[in-house]
Protein backbone atom coordinates (compact mmCIF):
# COMPACT_ATOMS: atom_id res chain seq x y z
CA UNK A 1 0.00 0.00 0.00
CA UNK A 2 1.71 3.83 -0.69
CA UNK A 3 0.85 6.71 0.65
CA UNK A 4 -0.76 9.59 -1.18
CA UNK A 5 1.61 12.66 -1.64
CA UNK A 6 0.09 15.85 -0.11
CA UNK A 7 0.43 19.11 -1.18
CA UNK A 8 1.60 20.14 1.59
CA UNK A 9 4.82 17.85 1.31
CA UNK A 10 5.82 19.75 -1.64
CA UNK A 11 5.74 22.75 -0.02
CA UNK A 12 2.44 24.51 -0.88
CA UNK A 13 -0.39 25.13 0.85
CA UNK A 14 -4.00 23.75 -0.44
CA UNK A 15 -5.64 27.17 -0.79
CA UNK A 16 -8.32 26.01 -4.25
CA UNK A 17 -11.80 24.09 -2.94
CA UNK A 18 -11.29 20.52 -2.65
CA UNK A 19 -15.14 19.85 -3.98
CA UNK A 20 -14.75 17.94 -7.75
CA UNK A 21 -15.56 14.05 -7.67
CA UNK A 22 -14.44 11.90 -10.18
CA UNK A 23 -17.80 12.42 -11.95
CA UNK A 24 -17.29 16.34 -12.23
CA UNK A 25 -13.57 15.18 -13.84
CA UNK A 26 -15.03 13.02 -16.71
CA UNK A 27 -17.79 15.11 -17.49
CA UNK A 28 -15.42 18.79 -17.24
CA UNK A 29 -12.70 16.24 -19.46
CA UNK A 30 -15.49 14.92 -22.23
CA UNK A 31 -16.63 18.54 -22.33
CA UNK A 32 -13.57 20.46 -22.92
CA UNK A 33 -13.20 17.54 -25.96
CA UNK A 34 -16.48 18.22 -27.03
CA UNK A 35 -18.65 14.95 -28.02
CA UNK A 36 -20.03 16.55 -31.05
CA UNK A 37 -16.57 18.57 -31.78
CA UNK A 38 -16.29 16.72 -35.61
CA UNK A 39 -19.24 18.45 -36.12
CA UNK A 40 -17.50 21.72 -36.72
CA UNK A 41 -14.26 19.92 -38.77
CA UNK A 42 -15.62 17.46 -40.01
CA UNK A 43 -15.25 18.87 -44.00
CA UNK A 44 -11.60 19.28 -43.67
CA UNK A 45 -11.11 15.53 -41.84
CA UNK A 46 -13.05 14.22 -44.75
CA UNK A 47 -11.12 15.72 -47.22
CA UNK A 48 -7.59 15.10 -45.57
CA UNK A 49 -8.21 11.58 -44.90
CA UNK A 50 -9.79 10.77 -48.50
CA UNK A 51 -13.41 10.05 -46.88
CA UNK A 52 -11.63 7.54 -43.83
CA UNK A 53 -12.96 9.97 -41.22
CA UNK A 54 -13.26 7.11 -38.85
CA UNK A 55 -10.17 5.75 -39.28
CA UNK A 56 -8.74 9.09 -38.84
CA UNK A 57 -10.20 9.39 -35.02
CA UNK A 58 -9.70 5.87 -33.99
CA UNK A 59 -5.82 6.59 -34.88
CA UNK A 60 -5.98 9.73 -33.39
CA UNK A 61 -7.46 8.21 -30.15
CA UNK A 62 -4.70 5.37 -30.00
CA UNK A 63 -2.10 8.16 -30.08
CA UNK A 64 -3.58 10.13 -27.89
CA UNK A 65 -4.45 6.90 -25.36
CA UNK A 66 -0.10 6.99 -24.59
CA UNK A 67 -0.09 10.28 -24.07
CA UNK A 68 -3.02 9.63 -21.27
CA UNK A 69 -0.85 6.91 -19.67
CA UNK A 70 1.73 9.38 -19.29
CA UNK A 71 -0.30 12.06 -18.07
CA UNK A 72 -1.59 9.72 -15.87
CA UNK A 73 2.08 8.45 -14.76
CA UNK A 74 3.15 11.80 -13.66
CA UNK A 75 -0.45 12.78 -11.73
CA UNK A 76 0.62 9.72 -9.67
CA UNK A 77 3.67 11.58 -8.90
CA UNK A 78 2.80 14.81 -8.72
CA UNK A 79 -0.41 15.24 -7.47
CA UNK A 80 -0.90 19.18 -8.30
CA UNK A 81 -2.22 22.03 -10.43
CA UNK A 82 -0.20 22.85 -13.33
CA UNK A 83 -0.29 19.87 -16.11
CA UNK A 84 2.40 19.32 -18.26
CA UNK A 85 4.19 22.93 -17.00
CA UNK A 86 4.31 20.93 -13.30
CA UNK A 87 5.22 17.15 -14.74
CA UNK A 88 7.91 18.69 -16.74
CA UNK A 89 9.30 20.66 -14.09
CA UNK A 90 9.30 18.01 -11.43
CA UNK A 91 9.99 14.96 -13.54
CA UNK A 92 12.93 17.07 -15.80
CA UNK A 93 13.91 20.21 -14.67
CA UNK A 94 12.36 23.10 -13.56
CA UNK A 95 13.66 25.24 -16.32
CA UNK A 96 11.93 22.30 -18.61
CA UNK A 97 8.69 22.80 -16.58
CA UNK A 98 9.28 26.64 -17.44
CA UNK A 99 9.59 25.88 -21.75
CA UNK A 100 6.97 23.05 -21.49
CA UNK A 101 4.25 25.46 -19.78
CA UNK A 102 5.37 28.52 -22.12
CA UNK A 103 4.20 25.93 -24.94
CA UNK A 104 1.41 24.47 -23.94
CA UNK A 105 0.43 28.37 -23.38
CA UNK A 106 -0.15 27.98 -27.21
CA UNK A 107 -2.74 26.01 -26.83
CA UNK A 108 -4.42 26.94 -23.06
CA UNK A 109 -4.59 30.70 -24.19
CA UNK A 110 -5.13 30.65 -27.99
CA UNK A 111 -7.87 27.51 -27.43
CA UNK A 112 -10.92 29.99 -26.03
CA UNK A 113 -11.02 32.91 -28.05
CA UNK A 114 -10.69 30.15 -31.44
CA UNK A 115 -13.72 28.70 -29.76
CA UNK A 116 -14.70 32.23 -29.12
CA UNK A 117 -14.49 32.88 -32.60
CA UNK A 118 -15.81 29.96 -34.31
CA UNK A 119 -18.74 29.94 -31.99
CA UNK A 120 -19.59 33.60 -32.53
CA UNK A 121 -19.27 33.14 -36.90
CA UNK A 122 -21.85 30.74 -36.35
CA UNK A 123 -24.51 32.38 -34.12
CA UNK A 124 -23.92 35.30 -36.62
CA UNK A 125 -25.31 33.33 -39.51
CA UNK A 126 -28.58 32.39 -37.63
CA UNK A 127 -29.17 35.93 -35.91
CA UNK A 128 -27.34 38.65 -38.15
CA UNK A 129 -28.20 41.61 -36.30
CA UNK A 130 -25.97 40.62 -33.54
CA UNK A 131 -22.58 40.78 -35.17
CA UNK A 132 -19.52 38.14 -34.71
CA UNK A 133 -17.62 40.66 -32.42
CA UNK A 134 -20.83 40.85 -30.29
CA UNK A 135 -21.51 37.41 -30.04
CA UNK A 136 -17.94 36.78 -28.68
CA UNK A 137 -17.98 39.47 -26.00
CA UNK A 138 -21.50 37.88 -24.33
CA UNK A 139 -19.94 34.48 -24.84
CA UNK A 140 -17.30 36.04 -22.96
CA UNK A 141 -18.71 38.00 -20.00
CA UNK A 142 -20.81 34.84 -19.25
CA UNK A 143 -18.10 31.84 -19.38
CA UNK A 144 -16.08 34.66 -16.82
CA UNK A 145 -19.06 35.10 -14.73
CA UNK A 146 -19.53 31.24 -14.16
CA UNK A 147 -15.78 30.48 -13.65
CA UNK A 148 -15.45 33.24 -10.94
CA UNK A 149 -18.66 32.13 -9.13
CA UNK A 150 -16.42 28.81 -8.37
CA UNK A 151 -15.90 25.66 -9.62
CA UNK A 152 -18.52 24.01 -8.29
CA UNK A 153 -20.75 26.30 -10.39
CA UNK A 154 -18.35 25.13 -13.40
CA UNK A 155 -18.76 21.39 -12.86
CA UNK A 156 -22.99 21.82 -12.31
CA UNK A 157 -23.07 23.92 -15.42
CA UNK A 158 -20.85 21.28 -17.26
CA UNK A 159 -23.18 18.79 -16.43
CA UNK A 160 -25.97 20.69 -18.28
CA UNK A 161 -24.02 21.10 -21.21
CA UNK A 162 -22.43 18.28 -21.75
CA UNK A 163 -26.07 16.57 -21.05
CA UNK A 164 -27.87 18.51 -24.23
CA UNK A 165 -24.75 18.11 -26.46
CA UNK A 166 -25.36 14.01 -25.85
CA UNK A 167 -29.26 14.26 -26.64
CA UNK A 168 -28.55 16.34 -30.05
CA UNK A 169 -25.78 13.52 -30.88
CA UNK A 170 -28.23 10.89 -30.19
CA UNK A 171 -30.85 12.46 -32.18
CA UNK A 172 -28.37 12.97 -35.39
CA UNK A 173 -27.36 9.23 -34.41
CA UNK A 174 -30.97 7.79 -34.73
CA UNK A 175 -32.02 10.03 -37.28
CA UNK A 176 -29.10 8.95 -39.45
CA UNK A 177 -29.38 5.39 -38.52
CA UNK A 178 -33.17 5.44 -40.70
CA UNK A 179 -31.78 6.98 -42.79
CA UNK A 180 -29.38 4.24 -43.75
CA UNK A 181 -31.99 1.90 -43.57
CA UNK A 182 -34.03 3.30 -45.84
CA UNK A 183 -31.43 3.17 -48.41
CA UNK A 184 -29.53 6.69 -48.22
CA UNK A 185 -26.17 5.68 -47.76
CA UNK A 186 -23.49 7.06 -50.62
CA UNK A 187 -20.99 4.50 -49.90
CA UNK A 188 -20.13 1.08 -48.75
CA UNK A 189 -20.17 0.46 -45.31
CA UNK A 190 -16.72 0.19 -44.35
CA UNK A 191 -15.46 2.97 -46.90
CA UNK A 192 -14.83 5.64 -43.82
CA UNK A 193 -12.69 2.57 -41.87
CA UNK A 194 -10.85 1.96 -45.28
CA UNK A 195 -11.02 2.65 -48.75
CA UNK A 196 -8.54 1.49 -51.32
CA UNK A 197 -9.41 4.04 -53.77
CA UNK A 198 -7.65 6.81 -51.55
CA UNK A 199 -5.32 5.20 -48.94
CA UNK A 200 -1.71 5.87 -48.06
CA UNK A 201 -0.37 6.30 -44.83
CA UNK A 202 1.11 9.82 -45.17
CA UNK A 203 -2.76 10.83 -46.37
CA UNK A 204 -4.58 9.23 -43.38
CA UNK A 205 -1.93 10.87 -40.46
CA UNK A 206 -2.37 14.18 -42.87
CA UNK A 207 -5.78 14.33 -41.27
CA UNK A 208 -4.86 12.89 -38.24
CA UNK A 209 -3.11 15.98 -37.04
CA UNK A 210 -6.23 18.16 -38.02
CA UNK A 211 -8.09 15.52 -35.91
CA UNK A 212 -6.35 15.79 -33.42
CA UNK A 213 -7.39 19.21 -32.08
CA UNK A 214 -10.93 17.65 -31.42
CA UNK A 215 -8.86 15.06 -28.82
CA UNK A 216 -7.05 18.43 -27.16
CA UNK A 217 -8.87 18.43 -23.70
CA UNK A 218 -8.80 15.37 -22.02
CA UNK A 219 -5.42 16.94 -19.93
CA UNK A 220 -7.54 19.50 -18.48
CA UNK A 221 -8.38 17.53 -16.02
CA UNK A 222 -4.54 17.10 -14.39
CA UNK A 223 -4.95 20.85 -14.24
CA UNK A 224 -7.25 20.64 -11.52
CA UNK A 225 -5.60 17.98 -9.36
CA UNK A 226 -5.54 20.73 -6.42
CA UNK A 227 -9.74 21.04 -6.51
CA UNK A 228 -10.54 17.16 -6.79
CA UNK A 229 -11.16 14.75 -3.86
CA UNK A 230 -10.22 11.66 -5.35
CA UNK A 231 -6.93 10.64 -5.27
CA UNK A 232 -4.13 11.27 -8.11
CA UNK A 233 -4.59 7.63 -9.12
CA UNK A 234 -8.38 8.04 -9.88
CA UNK A 235 -7.76 11.38 -11.31
CA UNK A 236 -5.53 9.94 -14.03
CA UNK A 237 -7.75 6.82 -14.90
CA UNK A 238 -10.55 9.85 -15.31
CA UNK A 239 -8.39 11.25 -18.21
CA UNK A 240 -8.28 7.85 -19.49
CA UNK A 241 -11.93 7.10 -19.33
CA UNK A 242 -12.86 10.58 -20.95
CA UNK A 243 -10.27 10.09 -24.05
CA UNK A 244 -12.27 6.65 -24.52
CA UNK A 245 -15.73 7.40 -24.53
CA UNK A 246 -14.98 10.60 -26.58
CA UNK A 247 -13.33 8.71 -29.07
CA UNK A 248 -15.92 5.86 -29.09
CA UNK A 249 -18.45 9.15 -29.58
CA UNK A 250 -16.29 10.66 -32.45
CA UNK A 251 -15.88 7.39 -34.46
CA UNK A 252 -19.91 6.95 -34.18
CA UNK A 253 -20.86 9.88 -35.35
CA UNK A 254 -18.16 10.53 -38.15
CA UNK A 255 -18.55 6.99 -39.19
CA UNK A 256 -22.44 7.44 -40.05
CA UNK A 257 -22.09 11.03 -41.48
CA UNK A 258 -19.38 9.52 -44.40
CA UNK A 259 -21.79 7.04 -45.20
CA UNK A 260 -24.05 9.88 -45.47
CA UNK A 261 -21.66 12.19 -47.56
CA UNK A 262 -24.43 13.52 -50.34
CA UNK A 263 -21.57 15.06 -52.97
CA UNK A 264 -18.52 12.91 -52.33
CA UNK A 265 -16.48 13.93 -55.46
CA UNK A 266 -16.90 18.25 -54.60
CA UNK A 267 -15.93 17.53 -50.61
CA UNK A 268 -13.05 15.42 -51.36
CA UNK A 269 -11.67 17.69 -54.50
CA UNK A 270 -13.15 21.37 -53.10
CA UNK A 271 -13.12 20.74 -49.23
CA UNK A 272 -15.26 22.51 -46.71
CA UNK A 273 -14.34 26.57 -46.47
CA UNK A 274 -17.58 27.26 -45.02
CA UNK A 275 -17.22 24.79 -42.44
CA UNK A 276 -20.72 23.40 -43.17
CA UNK A 277 -19.94 19.76 -44.17
CA UNK A 278 -22.16 17.75 -41.13
CA UNK A 279 -24.62 20.10 -41.26
CA UNK A 280 -25.36 19.40 -44.72
CA UNK A 281 -25.37 15.96 -44.10
CA UNK A 282 -27.42 16.19 -40.86
CA UNK A 283 -30.12 18.32 -43.70
CA UNK A 284 -29.72 15.44 -46.14
CA UNK A 285 -30.50 13.04 -43.48
CA UNK A 286 -33.26 14.55 -41.72
CA UNK A 287 -34.12 17.20 -43.15
CA UNK A 288 -33.63 21.32 -42.87
CA UNK A 289 -34.53 20.88 -38.54
CA UNK A 290 -31.70 18.69 -38.16
CA UNK A 291 -28.79 20.72 -39.97
CA UNK A 292 -30.29 23.82 -38.03
CA UNK A 293 -29.99 21.67 -34.49
CA UNK A 294 -26.41 20.66 -35.12
CA UNK A 295 -25.63 23.67 -36.36
CA UNK A 296 -26.75 25.43 -33.47
CA UNK A 297 -25.44 23.04 -31.19
CA UNK A 298 -21.99 22.93 -32.24
CA UNK A 299 -21.81 26.85 -31.63
CA UNK A 300 -23.36 26.51 -28.36
CA UNK A 301 -20.91 23.80 -27.31
CA UNK A 302 -17.89 25.67 -28.49
CA UNK A 303 -18.67 29.14 -27.66
CA UNK A 304 -20.16 28.25 -23.86
CA UNK A 305 -19.14 24.66 -22.59
CA UNK A 306 -15.80 23.94 -24.24
CA UNK A 307 -14.88 27.45 -23.62
CA UNK A 308 -15.69 27.43 -20.32
CA UNK A 309 -13.78 24.60 -18.83
CA UNK A 310 -11.19 25.75 -21.33
CA UNK A 311 -11.40 29.56 -19.80
CA UNK A 312 -10.92 27.53 -16.27
CA UNK A 313 -7.96 25.10 -17.00
CA UNK A 314 -5.68 28.28 -18.58
CA UNK A 315 -6.12 29.86 -15.44
CA UNK A 316 -4.93 27.09 -13.73
CA UNK A 317 -1.33 27.13 -15.43
CA UNK A 318 -1.50 31.16 -15.21
CA UNK A 319 -1.91 30.08 -11.49
CA UNK A 320 0.39 27.24 -10.64
CA UNK A 321 3.30 29.03 -13.03
CA UNK A 322 2.85 32.39 -11.06
CA UNK A 323 2.76 30.74 -7.67
CA UNK A 324 6.36 29.61 -8.28
CA UNK A 325 7.14 32.77 -9.80
CA UNK A 326 7.73 32.20 -12.74
CA UNK A 327 4.94 34.64 -14.21
CA UNK A 328 4.04 37.50 -12.28
CA UNK A 329 2.80 37.32 -8.51
CA UNK A 330 -0.52 38.94 -9.20
CA UNK A 331 -1.62 35.83 -11.18
CA UNK A 332 -1.23 33.49 -8.18
CA UNK A 333 -4.09 35.31 -6.14
CA UNK A 334 -7.25 33.41 -4.97
CA UNK A 335 -10.44 35.00 -4.02
CA UNK A 336 -11.30 34.17 -0.84
CA UNK A 337 -14.82 33.50 -0.95
CA UNK A 338 -15.13 31.77 -4.13
CA UNK A 339 -11.63 30.24 -3.68
CA UNK A 340 -10.57 30.87 -7.75
CA UNK A 341 -7.47 31.97 -9.00
CA UNK A 342 -9.16 35.65 -9.76
CA UNK A 343 -6.62 37.38 -11.72
CA UNK A 344 -5.40 34.55 -13.70
CA UNK A 345 -9.36 34.18 -14.40
CA UNK A 346 -10.02 37.80 -15.72
CA UNK A 347 -6.74 37.82 -17.49
CA UNK A 348 -7.73 34.74 -19.67
CA UNK A 349 -10.87 36.23 -20.19
CA UNK A 350 -8.86 39.69 -21.33
CA UNK A 351 -6.45 37.84 -23.47
CA UNK A 352 -9.49 35.92 -24.96
CA UNK A 353 -11.03 39.45 -25.83
CA UNK A 354 -8.73 41.18 -27.57
CA UNK A 355 -7.51 38.10 -29.37
CA UNK A 356 -11.15 36.92 -30.44
CA UNK A 357 -12.04 40.60 -31.41
CA UNK A 358 -9.00 41.39 -33.68
CA UNK A 359 -9.54 37.99 -35.46
CA UNK A 360 -12.62 39.26 -36.59
CA UNK A 361 -11.49 42.14 -38.75
CA UNK A 362 -9.43 38.98 -40.63
CA UNK A 363 -10.66 37.86 -44.19
CA UNK A 364 -10.54 34.66 -42.60
CA UNK A 365 -11.40 35.23 -39.26
CA UNK A 366 -7.34 33.49 -38.79
CA UNK A 367 -9.10 30.79 -37.87
CA UNK A 368 -6.81 27.87 -39.61
CA UNK A 369 -3.46 29.86 -38.12
CA UNK A 370 -4.65 29.24 -34.55
CA UNK A 371 -6.33 26.46 -35.32
CA UNK A 372 -2.75 25.19 -35.82
CA UNK A 373 -0.74 27.24 -33.10
CA UNK A 374 -3.28 25.66 -30.81
CA UNK A 375 -2.21 22.25 -31.97
CA UNK A 376 1.30 22.79 -32.04
CA UNK A 377 1.74 24.13 -28.78
CA UNK A 378 0.06 21.29 -27.38
CA UNK A 379 1.82 18.63 -29.35
CA UNK A 380 5.35 20.00 -28.09
CA UNK A 381 3.98 19.63 -24.80
CA UNK A 382 3.43 16.24 -24.88
CA UNK A 383 6.63 15.54 -26.39
CA UNK A 384 8.49 16.90 -22.96
CA UNK A 385 5.52 14.91 -21.07
CA UNK A 386 6.61 11.51 -22.73
CA UNK A 387 10.44 12.77 -21.84
CA UNK A 388 9.13 13.30 -18.07
CA UNK A 389 7.98 9.87 -17.59
CA UNK A 390 10.95 8.17 -18.68
CA UNK A 391 13.33 10.55 -17.07
CA UNK A 392 11.42 10.48 -13.82
CA UNK A 393 10.48 6.92 -13.42
CA UNK A 394 13.24 4.85 -15.49
CA UNK A 395 16.12 7.01 -14.78
CA UNK A 396 15.85 8.53 -11.33
CA UNK A 397 13.17 5.71 -9.78
CA UNK A 398 14.42 2.79 -11.57
CA UNK A 399 10.90 1.87 -12.31
CA UNK A 400 10.67 -1.73 -13.75
CA UNK A 401 7.29 -1.00 -14.94
CA UNK A 402 9.38 -0.71 -18.57
CA UNK A 403 5.60 -0.71 -20.53
CA UNK A 404 3.84 2.13 -18.82
CA UNK A 405 6.95 4.08 -17.65
CA UNK A 406 9.94 3.26 -20.65
CA UNK A 407 7.83 1.81 -24.09
CA UNK A 408 4.43 3.39 -23.96
CA UNK A 409 5.85 6.88 -23.97
CA UNK A 410 9.00 6.41 -26.55
CA UNK A 411 6.21 5.20 -28.51
CA UNK A 412 3.66 8.26 -28.03
CA UNK A 413 6.40 10.47 -28.74
CA UNK A 414 7.29 8.85 -31.85
CA UNK A 415 3.56 9.07 -33.27
CA UNK A 416 3.36 12.56 -31.83
CA UNK A 417 6.58 13.93 -33.28
CA UNK A 418 5.39 12.39 -36.72
CA UNK A 419 2.35 14.74 -36.51
CA UNK A 420 4.60 17.34 -35.57
CA UNK A 421 6.77 17.46 -38.69
CA UNK A 422 3.63 17.32 -40.97
CA UNK A 423 2.02 20.65 -39.94
CA UNK A 424 1.64 22.89 -41.59
CA UNK A 425 4.85 25.16 -42.51
CA UNK A 426 3.13 28.58 -40.98
CA UNK A 427 2.17 26.60 -38.01
CA UNK A 428 5.78 25.45 -37.44
CA UNK A 429 7.01 28.79 -37.88
CA UNK A 430 5.13 30.56 -35.46
CA UNK A 431 5.01 28.06 -33.22
CA UNK A 432 8.98 27.55 -33.27
CA UNK A 433 9.39 31.51 -32.36
CA UNK A 434 7.22 31.18 -29.85
CA UNK A 435 9.35 28.50 -28.46
CA UNK A 436 12.60 30.27 -29.17
CA UNK A 437 10.81 33.62 -27.22
CA UNK A 438 10.61 31.42 -24.18
CA UNK A 439 14.28 30.48 -24.35
CA UNK A 440 14.92 34.08 -24.30
CA UNK A 441 12.71 34.90 -21.02
CA UNK A 442 14.22 32.16 -19.58
CA UNK A 443 17.85 33.38 -20.25
CA UNK A 444 16.89 36.53 -19.20
CA UNK A 445 16.00 35.54 -15.98
CA UNK A 446 18.55 33.53 -15.13
CA UNK A 447 20.79 36.72 -16.06
CA UNK A 448 18.76 38.53 -13.27
CA UNK A 449 19.53 36.00 -10.49
CA UNK A 450 15.66 34.41 -10.74
CA UNK A 451 16.71 30.90 -11.65
CA UNK A 452 13.22 28.58 -12.16
CA UNK A 453 13.12 26.82 -8.76
CA UNK A 454 10.01 24.55 -7.70
CA UNK A 455 8.69 24.18 -4.07
CA UNK A 456 10.06 20.86 -2.56
CA UNK A 457 12.65 20.42 -5.62
CA UNK A 458 15.31 19.53 -3.07
CA UNK A 459 15.52 16.52 -0.82
CA UNK A 460 13.60 13.62 -0.87
CA UNK A 461 9.59 13.65 -1.91
CA UNK A 462 7.10 10.93 -0.95
CA UNK A 463 5.45 9.51 -4.22
CA UNK A 464 3.81 6.38 -4.91
CA UNK A 465 6.04 3.19 -5.32
CA UNK A 466 7.75 3.00 -9.00
CA UNK A 467 8.08 -0.35 -8.62
CA UNK A 468 4.35 -1.70 -9.52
Amino acid sequence: MTTEPSLEQFGYQQELRRSLTFTDLLVYGLIFMVPIAPFGIFGSVYQGSGGMVALTYAIGMVAMAFTASSYAQMARAFPMAGSVYTYAGRGIAAPAGFLSGWAIMLDYVLVPALLYLIASAAMASFVPFIPIWGWLIVFVLLNTVVNYTGIQMTARVTKIMLVAELIVLAIFLIVGAVALLSGKAQVGALSPLFDSSTFSWPLVFGAVSIAVLSFLGFDGISTLAEESQVDSRRLGKSMIAALGLAGALFIAQTWVAALLTPDRGRLLSQGDPAGTAFYDVAEFAGGRWLGILTAVATAIAWGFANSLVAQAATSRLLYAMARDRQLPSFLAKVDPRHRVPVNATLLTAAISLVVGLYLTTRPDNGIPLISGLVNFGALVAFLALHVSVVVHYVVRRRSHDLWRHLFAPIIGFVILGYVVINASFEAKTLGLSWIALGVVLLAVSYAMGRRPRLSGMHGDMPEPSAKK
